[in-house]
This record gives structure tokens, sequence and C-alpha cells, in this order.
């Protein structure tokens, strides 16, 4: 089985709700658990706001989002054409944030790598970043 959506929105943080419900809604025929969708929905949540909040900066601008079910299997890219990520590493550190003045805590990928199975970040400057995600969905994970 594979399905996919895709999804193109203003850089607007009102869209930052509709891509979380979008994926969840995409994601339901898997019958997933609560704390599935919750992950998702946070690691979409986190993505689509870096992409508005450091991407685009203020500017005018559109998030992709595009999302495939491969048997149980969820992909998920979030992509969008600003000005690109500096240092990959530096901004997955937890607690680094460009934007300390809005209060930002700078755990956004950190709360990804821990609620998704896969998590990849292509990045060049003045050209934009691409989150990938990935998570597999129904399976029991050991503590």
């Amino acid at each position: 089985m594979r399905k996919e959506m895709h999804m193109t929105f203003s850089a607007d943080s009102v869209n930052e709700g509709l891509a979380r419900v979008a994926v969840a809604a995409f994601v339901a025929e898997l019958n997933p658990t609560m704390e599935e969708i919750e992950d998702i929905r946070t690691s979409v949540s986190e993505a689509v706001t870096n992409a508005i909040i450091h991407g685009y900066e203020e500017r005018d601008g559109l998030v992709e989002l595009h999302c495939v079910l491969l048997d149980r299997i969820l992909h998920i890219e979030v992509k969008d054409m600003g000005k690109g990520i500096f240092d990959i590493e530096q901004a997955k550190k937890p607690f680094y944030t460009t934007k300390p003045q809005e209060e930002r805590s700078g755990m956004g990928f950190a709360f990804m790598e821990a609620f998704m199975d896969v998590v990849k970040v292509e990045s060049e400057l003045q050209f934009g970043t691409r989150v990938i995600l990935e998570k597999e969905i129904g399976t029991v994970k050991d503590e």
C-alpha cells in the first residue's frame, strides 16, 4: 500500500496547526495510538514552525509538506525555500536558538529526534531547508 499527500501553504504561523491536523488525518487509517499521533503532531509542528520562524524570518514564503505512507512507514518531508541553516549540527543541539529574544527553547530538533524513528536535515544557504521525518506505525518500542 502506498498513499501520498502533498500540501503547499503560506509561511504563516496559523498554518502550523493545519499541517499537524492534516498529517494526523492522513495517518489515521493505520489506527495509530494516541502516543504515536502526538509524536507525529509534535514533530510536524516543530518542523513547520522552524521553516516559518527561521527559514523566512517574517518574509513571505511557502512551506511544502509531503507525506507518504508505505505499508506502516510514515515518511514526512517539510521543505522551505528560505535562508537555509548555516550549521546543521549546531542547530540540532538542545537549547540552541538563534532567536533567544523570542523565548524560543531551542528544542525543536531534539523533540523530533525523540519522537520519530528517522530525522534528516538537508539545507543550503539561501536556497532553503528540507526536514525528513519517518516513523513506523504500530510497532512496540523497547523501553
